[in-house]
């Protein structure tokens, strides 16, 4: 697959529906492969931190979360087709796997949401198959008894939902152990599928501002938006032009 170069991070030139299929083609070879998902933020933070952008561009696919990064590349001459949000590829995967394709497991989110997010979406897709889930809150012991018990479900599909950096770092280290055949950083996804947090509507995503509509709903997110400008300005004076 083609990868356009946005401030370092090697982001796939793939529509949603290409997405969809490389998912699923991963899915089905031997191994396991790892989706991230970056927004603007996410980029300047791996901008910032070159260890964190090596860590991203280790994954089999990178997509264009936010309409941000879209934009970016047609700044830099070289447009991807469009946003691939992960929740909506997360979500594609799940009415998949809700035709009794694959086996899914949750991992994130406070105590009680999987659970929650399980109970509404088999109420959507009575087939779907849910093979385990666990919160977000662990210490080192808990957490090896997480990796152990989602070595021994296997799932086809592992969501993480620890949010951005936490949830790629954890992705990436223990990825191999694990015995899933794919895993996806999603960050508050499990938080929507729950009910807990309401996704902007459709004509915010239409219109590429869901973030307006969460500042709207969250106030307090004002100084994390202040990343946004500040990646616009440094994509236009520094971002590169390379496409792989």
């Amino acid at each position: 697959m083609k990868k356009i170069d946005i401030l370092g991070v090697l982001i796939d030139h793939v529509t949603m529906e290409e997405a969809v299929k490389k998912a699923e083609d991963f899915i089905k070879e031997p191994g396991s492969r790892m989706i991230f998902t970056p927004n603007s933020e996410i980029v300047m933070l791996a901008y910032q931190d070159p260890s964190f952008c090596a860590l991203l561009n280790r994954a089999d696919m990178v997509i264009a979360d936010g309409i941000g990064v879209v934009y970016a590349s047609k700044i830099l001459k070289a447009p991807l087709p469009e946003r691939v949000a992960g929740f909506d590829l997360a979500s594609r995967l799940i009415e998949k796997a809700g035709e009794g394709q694959y086996s899914i497991y949750f991992f994130g989110g406070k105590p009680g949401v999987a659970e929650q997010a399980t109970e509404n979406l088999q109420k959507k897709y009575p087939s779907l198959r849910v093979v385990g889930c666990q919160d977000g809150y662990f210490d080192s012991a808990k957490e090896q008894a997480i990796i152990e018990d989602i070595k021994a479900k296997q799932p086809d599909i592992l969501f993480v939902c620890l949010g951005a950096p936490k949830q790629e770092r954890w992705i990436a280290e223990h990825k191999d152990a694990l015995g899933a055949g794919l895993v996806l950083g999603v960050g508050g996804s499990l938080d929507v599928w729950a009910g807990v947090v309401e996704r902007a509507p459709e004509a915010y995503q239409k219109a590429g501002l869901e973030w307006l509509y969460r500042l709207k709903k969250q106030p307090s997110r004002f100084f994390r938006m202040l990343a946004l400008p500040k990646f616009a300005l440094t994509v236009l004076f520094k971002g590169k032009r390379v496409t792989k």
